[in-house]
């Protein structure tokens, strides 16, 4: 989570997590949806703690145990507001008052949960505006070429704010506004705790509107302010999935630009997705098709990629990592990786260590210095340092009841098409000769075959493939 503000006990965050999201056409809460490695509600309470508030509330009823359980992971400290059968914004926000303490009377900061964008510096310019004036209220507003859909920002003749009319409540004349309620506002507590409670549903969706209480600070005198944002992006939501992708797109972009600021090498940013929760270090280069998610680290001088999948990885200091599928694994410093491999959860690639094309690892260790460098399954092992697996290696862990471990000691090397069946161990500085099968241990130092005499059955070809290519070719080497 994003590291807290400085703390202001005059300060309350309230998040809106009620709505059902059914434009999302998902058996997933919209607001649990993934966003760069968080869900939306993740990034929303991140921007909420970034404020420093005294509380933050969150008002959840659509899916309410899966969504309580997230904001509980992400945010233990947040209140858990239950909505009624009320519908609207405004009794969400009148429930998370009566949750705050009793005699809380500074300002109360609103937000949305499906709108992941928002920052803490923006807010902070909307409540340091608010305080300014000493408002009632003030909203976080935005200018849009298109303002379908939107409520919009209705001004009196002197330019103030007097109002905020929903779409369906609007006439023509109101709907030409291009201002618009980004749903985000700062409020006087104990302005909204008395004013609330008189909020009708007298609307077209028989809801109780938040945006009604503008109104209301208006007539009661206390002044009512609209701040624009510099871009509408910024509070841009998140209905469907398709605003979802363009949420991500601008999301990545800033992160992807944040982190070429501060030292790392993106080639192609266009084809280049960085999760949120990664963490790179300086002079890190990152390659065309490359992706990068969730716990990932990248050391300082590695590089990433081309065409590269990383999920909570780890990955040294000069290591690199070409067309490699990586998952719970860890690349260590100087190592190689790819490409076209894979590595799966519990692989760890020591100090200098390769493996290299069309190789899947599996809960293994390979040492310093070892290489597994084509073609072979390593699965359930523990090599030693500067070990050489020959192309084609497989260690057979699976029995059809349990699965077993191969264990290489140091400065083994194997010989082609070598499988390994676990449980099994082949001791240090050993041999194994080509094509052996190895089901016994081998001690140290020995070398170890499991083939037989090779032998010839000459004339084969000719007297069971007459007249084919290859019986030709013999019968013309024979009169060579």
């Amino acid at each position: 989570m994003t590291e807290l503000g400085t703390p202001d006990p005059r300060l309350a965050v309230i998040v809106l997590a009620a709505g059902q999201g059914t434009r999302m056409r998902s058996a997933t809460p919209k607001v649990l949806h993934d966003l760069a490695g968080l869900p939306l509600v993740g990034h929303v309470l991140a921007t909420a703690r970034a404020l420093g508030p005294a509380v933050v509330a969150v008002v959840v009823r659509h899916e309410r145990d899966l969504v309580a359980e997230a904001v509980a992971t992400l945010d233990p400290d947040a209140v858990i507001v239950d909505q009624d059968d009320v519908p609207g914004t405004g009794r969400a926000a009148e429930l998370a008052l009566a949750a705050l303490p009793e005699d809380f009377a500074g300002d109360v900061v609103v937000i949305s949960a499906d709108v992941p964008l928002l920052d803490a510096d923006t807010l902070r310019g909307l409540i340091a505006r608010h305080r300014a004036d000493a408002a009632g209220a003030t909203i976080l507003s935005a200018v849009l070429d298109d303002a379908t859909g939107y409520g919009r920002i209705v001004r009196d003749a002197a330019g103030a704010v007097d109002r905020i009319v929903e779409q369906k409540d609007a006439t023509d004349a109101e709907r030409a506004i291009h201002e618009v309620n980004s749903g985000s506002y700062v409020f006087d507590a104990t302005g909204l705790r008395q004013l609330l409670p008189g909020i009708g549903t007298d609307n077209a969706q028989r809801e109780k509107y938040l945006t009604d209480v503008v109104a209301a600070f208006r007539a009661s005198g206390s002044p009512v302010a609209a701040l624009p944002v510099p871009a509408p992006w910024i509070v841009a939501g998140v209905n469907d999935r398709a605003q979802l992708s363009e949420v991500a797109r601008q999301l990545n972009a800033l992160i992807v630009r944040g982190w070429q600021v501060a030292g790392v090498t993106v080639q192609d940013p266009a084809t280049t997705w960085i999760d949120r929760t990664v963490t790179l270090a300086e002079d890190v280069t990152i390659l065309p098709g490359s992706q990068l998610r969730g716990a990932t680290s990248v050391e300082r001088g590695a590089t990433i990629g081309p065409d590269t999948t990383l999920v909570d990885t780890e990955v040294g200091e000069r290591a690199t990592v070409k067309r490699v599928d990586a998952n719970l694994a860890v690349v260590g410093a100087g190592a190689s990786v790819g490409p076209w491999a894979y590595l799966r959860p519990g692989t760890r690639i020591g100090e200098g260590g390769h493996v290299g094309t069309f190789v899947e690892t599996k809960n293994a260790v390979i040492g310093a210095g070892s290489k597994v460098p084509h073609l072979s399954y390593i699965g359930d092992a523990e090599i030693g340092a500067d070990v050489n697996i020959a192309a084609g290696a497989i260690t057979a862990n699976y029995d059809d009841l349990a699965k077993h471990r191969t264990v290489i000691g140091d400065h083994v090397h194997t010989g082609a098409q070598n499988v390994f069946v676990a449980p099994v161990t082949v001791g240090a500085g050993a041999k194994i000769g080509a094509g052996a099968l190895i089901r016994k241990d081998v001690p140290p130092g020995a070398l170890a075959l499991s083939a037989g005499p090779q032998r010839h059955m000459m004339g084969w070809v000719e007297e069971h493939r007459p007249g084919t290519a290859a019986a030709e070719a013999a019968r013309a080497a024979d009169h060579d």
